[in-house]
């Protein structure tokens, strides 16, 4: 019998391995239209294979039985995420075509808008979803702030790398790990991240206010881990606490049973030595 008739066994969706196609498909209209030297090739390459084993991965651990609308959308942005990718990678041999460039991280920008209402509306938004979405955005941020760093200098590199620290430090402190509470704020300055880099990547401000835009986009970002640490700190802290009373409690009602049932044991009482007998009582008279 076949593996996929048997009980339980989900189906292998295909879509992972049609977006690695797609990628590769994009690449190579890209790649001859500008003429793209090797670190693009192999950049976007590495990241269609990177995208296609993650995937593949997330999708055996979660077993959906389907792929749903919203992750193909976010699938096809992450495909333009790589071409995206590719250019900044080629970029360190020779300028881009910034009309290209801006035109596919607009249309991914754009289609970051797009899947979150498709999950909505067709009632398929699931955790791997917005796994998904979320690190392809971070990902595109991270790219821009690469290329946008070329110019600007290297402090642009902290908005990219700020989630992927902030993913870094909650292994060494769990408590950073806790789920957040939803904020419309967090999602507006994430999405107010890739605008604002991809306005100080299309060159089209002065230089003074390009550094101005990206400035505004950092400290925002900041003010945004700050408030979401400070969150997670004090429930920590709160937590803590209570585990602490609740755990002076059961300890202390622990000891107080233990002492009751030592009290009130027959079986110690009767393993209790008999008390000693004064044996010039025993030559006493008994009373008539």
């Amino acid at each position: 019998m076949a593996l996929n008739n048997t009980c339980g066994a989900r189906p292998v969706l295909p879509e992972p391995a049609v977006g690695a196609g797609a990628q590769i498909l994009l690449l190579a209209l890209v790649g001859t239209a500008i003429g793209m030297g090797p670190a693009g090739w192999l950049s976007g390459l590495v990241f269609a294979l990177a995208l296609w084993a993650l995937l593949s991965a997330a999708l055996r651990r979660s077993r959906p039985i389907r792929f749903g609308p919203a992750n193909r959308v976010t699938l096809g942005r992450a495909t333009l995420v790589g071409a995206v990718t590719a250019l900044v990678a080629d970029s360190f041999r020779s300028a881009p075509p910034v009309s290209l460039l801006v035109g596919l991280t607009a249309v991914a920008l754009v289609l970051d808008g797009v899947d979150g209402k498709v999950a909505r509306r067709t009632g398929t938004s699931s955790a791997l979803g917005a796994r998904f979405d979320m690190e392809v955005d971070a990902f595109l941020i991270l790219v821009l702030s690469v290329y946008v760093s070329m110019s600007l200098g290297p402090w642009v590199l902290l908005i990219g790398g700020m989630r992927y620290g902030f993913v870094a430090a909650a292994r060494l402190w769990p408590w950073l790990d806790a789920p957040l509470p939803p904020s419309t704020a967090r999602k507006t300055v994430a999405a107010l991240q890739g605008v604002l880099l991809l306005v100080a990547g299309a060159d089209l401000l002065p230089r003074a206010a390009t550094t101005g835009v990206v400035a505004l986009a950092l400290a925002l970002l900041v003010w945004s881990f700050g408030r979401d640490v400070g969150w997670l700190w004090r429930g920590s802290r709160s937590t803590a606490g209570v585990r602490g009373r609740v755990r002076g409690w059961v300890w202390g009602w622990v000891r107080a049973s233990a002492g009751r049932s030592r009290a009130l044991d027959p079986l110690e009482a009767r393993a209790k030595p008999p008390a000693a007998i004064d044996p010039q009582r025993l030559l006493e008279p008994v009373a008539g």
